[in-house]
């Protein structure tokens, strides 16, 4: 098994299915793919892959969820890991969201829904060189 993962965060199931499958097969066993459907499921994700002692080296997280919304939730994710690249997926976070995440999140890119599967390797690909 790999000791370097990818986490989707998204509240809805079908947009999770989808990621982990395009991710499965852009990049095969590589990585270990993990899905969350709310920043606090995430954090329990984070806690249980540093435990395994598996690296999160990229968050692809959706803007909009109940609870929290992306940015707030990647701001604090680089606060407690600066080394795992953030990544913001979404179909309607506004240019002020997107503009805070890069400040505060150090934002690597935004993927806009309805995003291609060749969109989403060759991003991952470029973030992870």
């Amino acid at each position: 098994m790999s000791n370097a993962a990818i986490l989707c965060v998204d509240d809805e199931a079908s947009i999770l299915k989808a990621l982990k499958e395009q991710l499965k097969r852009s990049f095969g066993n590589q990585y270990v793919y993990e899905v969350a459907q709310s920043a606090d499921e995430a954090w329990v994700v984070i806690d249980e892959l540093e435990l395994e002692e598996i690296t999160i080296l990229i968050i692809v997280s959706d803007w909009l969820m109940p609870g929290m919304r992306g940015d707030e939730f990647l701001a604090q994710v680089h606060r407690r890991f600066p080394e795992i690249i953030t990544v913001m997926l979404t179909g309607q976070a506004d240019e002020a969201a997107i503009a805070r995440a890069k400040v505060e999140a150090n934002l690597y890119a935004c993927i806009h829904k309805p995003w291609s599967e060749e969109e989403l390797k060759q991003l991952i690909q470029t973030a992870l060189k």
